[in-house]
């Protein structure tokens, strides 16, 4: 009984300790009768992995990171980008002694990081040229972890992954949705996954088409070494060609981060980050007013089929596209519907919600969105996303070519929308805009005074809504209007703390 009461004790002075909210009861004292609220704290410690930008010699690729100012502790903390460890083949280096000299060299040079934030509020710029440019695994801690953010945008001019891709860096998880993945002869899509802990992680990739499963006997099981990435080409893991497909990534163990590289032969290329965790309604917004295609691709992982009412957010109200008023998605099959240009010359965005309210199947959903036409094309992926909330980031704005979409689907809501100190200089600049119920705002921010560099944008909601957000960037290129969307759902860098209290009571014999 002695070990027993110690280790009670303990556990009792651990809690109070990590939540800070703790009170002594001594033994037999009345406990309070009501228990105290939640409350909420800056994060202090938050990861993110970028993949591998591009396997393009001419690939032209700039790192941002920014950690927003205002909201941390006390604790100086580090925000730091390094590169992942290069994976070794053994069938390469037959020479153990070589190989462990490879290896650490290897080590040596990934604990350098590629970029650092020092201090919020400022971005923090890196660049990097070429098809070896690395994956990128990284740690924030202290007052620089609450709403850390970091993007890599790519440029590449000529060749088959010809296009601007961006891509923000993503928090590791466990499980991912990727609606309109493909594994199309003109499609040339990789699942990029990434390790940032110290120890392997085990993942499994699962195809689904307009028919269901597709068969696969290589995608289960595939090994991501500590530190490291791995690039998997979706077409092979299938001899089934399909255009519109949706892929699950899970892991058996670890943690990993997941975004898919995907290239069209005619339309370009850019990255599929991974849908909002299935849901029964969905937003994707920030669909661009010039748009001449956009096509839906929505799946239903339950094991019930799904109804849903396709409606868009525009400038002045929401209506459902002619045609496609309402989408039928099968339990466990790709579902898609081509929606043409349906913005018609203005900016919107996409709600998906259930067509009876009692019935409301979880999906996942993404937009595949091209601008121009011929061999002007370009294209970008709009994946469901959650809402802004508190606040939402994305670093890598620049003087030009930067577009805020802000969509309400239920109640009209403000928003206050901060743009940085440029990574080279200039005075942060704030607006505050109303987004009517129904509709979307599409804006151009307002740049920070004496800008030099790239800025962040930050979006605060302060009364309604929910919003949900994206931001275009932009950048022509030889004629053609390369563009990429990545879209702003809340940065999580507050959590709730419960409050608790020790009641030594429940040491009495």
């Amino acid at each position: 009984m002695k070990s027993t009461h110690l280790s009670l004790i303990a556990g009792a002075a651990v809690l109070a300790a990590v939540t800070g909210f703790a009170t002594v009861t001594a033994p037999g004292a009345p406990a309070e009768s009501t228990a105290k609220s939640a409350t909420l704290l800056p994060v202090e410690r938050a990861g993110l992995v970028c993949p591998a930008p591009s396997n393009s010699d001419l690939a032209e690729t700039q790192y941002t990171a920014f950690t927003p100012a205002g909201t941390g502790g006390d604790a100086q903390g580090t925000a730091e980008l390094k590169p992942a460890l290069p994976i070794v083949d053994d069938e390469d280096e037959t020479d153990p002694k070589k190989a462990e000299e490879a290896a650490e060299k290897a080590k040596k040079k990934a604990e350098k990081p590629v970029l650092a934030v020092k201090e919020p509020g400022k971005p923090v710029v890196a660049e990097a040229n070429g098809s070896a440019a690395p994956a990128l695994v990284g740690t924030a801690t202290g007052k620089l972890a609450p709403g850390w953010a970091a993007q890599q945008t790519t440029e590449v001019t000529a060749g088959g992954s010809r296009g601007l891709l961006g891509v923000t860096c993503t928090a590791p998880d466990t499980d991912f949705w990727f609606p309109g993945a493909s594994t199309a002869k003109s499609r040339q899509d990789y699942i990029h996954l990434t390790n940032p802990d110290d120890t392997g992680a085990v993942a499994d990739i699962e195809l689904y088409g307009p028919e269901g499963a597709l068969k696969s006997d290589v995608g289960d099981g595939i090994t991501v070494p500590a530190r490291s990435s791995v690039a998997v080409l979706l077409s092979t893991l299938t001899s089934e060609a399909v255009d519109r497909l949706t892929a699950h990534v899970t892991t058996r163990s670890g943690r990993i981060g997941a975004v898919v590289m995907s290239a069209d032969d005619s339309a370009g290329s850019d990255w599929i980050t991974a849908s909002e965790d299935p849901s029964g309604t969905l937003v994707m917004p920030g669909i661009p007013a010039d748009a001449t295609s956009v096509q839906l691709v929505a799946f239903a992982p339950g094991e019930d089929d799904a109804d849903v009412k396709v409606q868009l957010m525009g400038k002045n109200a929401t209506f459902s596209p002619a045609g496609n008023a309402t989408l039928h998605i099968k339990s466990s099959m790709t579902a898609s519907a081509d929606l043409k240009d349906l913005t018609r010359g203005e900016p919107g965005s996409l709600l998906l919600s259930p067509v009876r309210k009692d019935r409301a199947t979880p999906i996942v959903a993404a937009l595949r969105v091209v601008r121009g036409k011929g061999d002007k094309q370009e294209i970008a992926y709009i994946p469901a996303t959650g809402p802004v909330g508190a606040r939402a980031t994305v670093p890598d704005n620049r003087a030009k070519g930067s577009t805020l979409s802000l969509t309400a689907p239920g109640t009209t809501a403000k928003v206050k929308v901060t743009a940085s100190a440029g990574s080279g200089g200039g005075e942060p600049a704030v607006e505050t805009y109303t987004v009517k119920a129904g509709t979307t705002l599409a804006v151009t921010p307002k740049a920070p005074e004496g800008l030099k560099g790239s800025y962040a944008l930050t979006v605060e909601t302060t009364s309604g809504g929910p919003v949900h957000a994206s931001r275009s960037l932009a950048i022509a290129s030889d004629g053609v209007q390369m563009f990429t969307v990545q879209t702003l759902p809340d940065d999580r860098g507050m959590v709730e703390v419960p409050s608790a209290r020790q009641d030594l009571s429940v040491l009495d014999d």
